[in-house]
């Protein structure tokens, strides 16, 4: 994938040193000397475009017109919503993601505004604290579509009601599907025969309804 990265501060560099090791082609956009600089020690795969992403012709040179993903996270939401826009509506890139970074403007991320996904730190950490006062060991891993559908994680209980079944003879909230088992590291993947066991990591696909079936299953 091609990718290309608004803003050089620590979430940034961060992203990009992550995408590099991951072996992705990844394009800094950066105009700030000091940030440059540091990328360039941290991150020496990644090609670094001195400039401000909110000028259309910085985008062009960073190659915009082939990125598969376009990432705005500069510490301004208006400056990131200009890149989202220009991204989008300019250069239709396929992906566009922004940072958001005070969350009374989360509204204004949206595809409208060019935005396919907002990633508001606030709202992330609101419910991780939500659902591990209220789910307890099963968490969220991935939402999917409008739908509230998702991949989480529960933790098999010792005595749960799941505890020693086979997964043919449990019956799961409707929708659910059992993807995963982590058993001690091991990850394998499930059929009907296989028995869930005490410490046992679960991941599973269901509805927005069937959370509270699972954790009652696993709990």
């Amino acid at each position: 994938m091609q990718i290309i990265i608004a803003g050089a501060g620590k979430i940034g560099a961060h992203l990009a040193s992550q995408l590099c090791a991951d072996g992705e082609t990844v394009t800094v956009i950066e105009q700030r000397a000091d940030a440059v600089e540091r990328l360039r020690r941290t991150c020496p795969d990644c090609t670094i475009i001195e400039d401000s992403a909110a000028n259309p012709r910085a985008l062009e040179r960073a190659g915009i017109h082939m990125a598969d993903v376009m990432a705005a996270v500069t510490g301004k939401d208006e400056v990131n919503l200009v890149i989202a826009m220009l991204a989008k509506m300019e250069f239709s890139v396929p992906r566009v993601v922004a940072r958001v970074n005070d969350p009374a403007n989360a509204w204004m991320f949206t595809p409208a505004n060019g935005v396919d996904a907002g990633v508001n730190q606030a709202e992330i950490l609101t419910r991780f604290i939500r659902e591990g006062m209220s789910l307890r060991d099963m968490f969220t891993l991935m939402k999917l579509g409008r739908d509230e559908h998702s991949i989480v994680q529960a933790t098999v209980k010792p005595g749960s009601r799941v505890d020693g079944m086979p997964l043919s003879n449990i019956e799961f909230p409707e929708q659910t599907i059992v993807v995963a088992v982590d058993r001690a590291g091991s990850l394998s993947v499930p059929n009907g025969r296989t028995v869930l066991r005490a410490g046992d990591e679960a991941v599973l696909f269901c509805s927005r309804e069937g959370k509270d079936g699972i954790r009652r299953l696993f709990a």
